[in-house]
Order: structure tokens, then C-alpha cells, then sequence
């Protein structure tokens, strides 16, 4: 028995082989590293983008609490940013005392980017409950300002003389910062 096989079926035989075997080759040399090198690059960007999320609900969260802090103290950054007027302190607090002198208002130095001054202050007062009325205004005062011990205070007749030092806090940006700046380099 004799097999017939012509061309045509020879040829698409051979053409057939050599596309199977062009497929076996393609799919085994590219496509599979490709898929496998996907599924780790897929696995990797889920872990990228879950930890993308932790950090985005971190920034949401902290942006918030900054917005929340901000809000209920911005009376002690505007405080911050306000600058030390003496007369407006004298203002402000005379009704305290009978009597309230500033004096010797000098820059001691910048203490982690604040200003300090230092003021040293007299005054007389008619009760130690106007004093203790003076610290509670100073707290609400437009100046973060620190009333510094010892508070010395005297009889003198029917009023008390008192006489103490308080810091001033001001921002860096205040512009007899400048000035203290340029005082302590050329102290160096």
C-alpha cells in the first residue's frame, strides 16, 4: 500500500510544525518570563499602593489635627507673630497696677527660632489679687510672655512695690531680629 501525500499536504504540514514550533518557542522564551515577571510587578504594586493609601490617610489625618490645632490656638500663633510694643503693654496692663514702668528692653538671643527679649518691670499695686489679675491678662495678652521668678514685692504704706523680669517670645521674622543677629556676630 502505497501512501499519496502531495504537496500542498506536504507543505502545509511543514508550515504547521513550523508554526507549532515557532508558538512552543514564543509562549516558552517571552510570553511566560513576561507573565511571571507581570504577577510579581502586579504583586509589588499592590503592596506600593496599599502602603500609597497608609501614608495618604496619614497626611488626611494630620492635616486634620493641624487644621483642629490651628484653629483653637490661633490666638497664640497671632501672638507669635505680633511684636513687642512697651507702650502698648503699658496700655493695655495699667489698669492692673497703680503705677507700671518698663524698663532696660534688650535682646537676649534667639532660643530655637524665636526672639527673646528681656523687660525688667516696676510697678505698684494696691492687692496681690490685681497682680494674679495681671498674669491671667498677660496669658491673654497679643505676646507670649513669660513672667520670670523671683517676683520681688515690698510694703510701701497702703501699696505693694513689685518688681520682677518677664521674656518676650517673638518670631524670627520680627525685624529687630535682625539687629540681635547681627549684635551677637559681631560679639563672636
Amino acid at each position: 500500500m502505497k501512501i499519496n501525500i502531495s504537496r500542498q499536504h506536504i507543505y502545509l504540514l511543514s508550515i504547521s510544525l513550523f508554526l507549532l514550533i515557532f508558538v512552543l518557542v514564543f509562549s516558552f522564551g517571552v510570553l511566560i518570563p513576561k507573565g511571571k515577571q507581570y504577577r510579581e510587578d502586579r504583586v509589588e504594586l499592590k503592596k506600593e499602593l496599599r502602603e500609597l493609601r497608609k501614608y495618604q490617610d496619614f497626611h488626611a489625618q494630620t492635616e486634620e489635627k493641624l487644621q483642629e490645632l490651628e484653629s483653637k490656638n490661633r490666638h497664640i500663633i497671632t501672638a507669635f507673630d505680633a511684636i513687642f510694643n512697651p507702650d502698648r503693654f503699658e496700655k493695655q496692663h495699667r489698669s492692673y497696677f497703680s503705677s507700671l514702668k518698663l524698663s532696660e528692653i534688650k535682646g537676649i538671643g534667639l532660643e530655637e527660632n524665636f526672639v527673646v527679649y528681656e523687660v525688667n518691670t516696676s510697678s505698684q499695686i494696691s492687692s496681690p489679687k490685681s497682680f494674679y489679675n495681671f498674669l491671667d491678662a498677660v496669658n491673654k495678652s497679643d505676646w507670649i510672655i513669660g513672667v520670670n521668678f523671683p517676683i520681688d514685692f515690698k510694703r510701701d504704706g497702703e501699696l505693694i512695690r513689685s518688681s520682677f523680669t518677664m521674656k518676650v517670645y517673638c518670631n524670627n521674622k520680627d525685624k529687630n531680629a535682625t539687629q540681635i543677629k547681627e549684635t551677637k556676630q559681631e560679639e563672636k
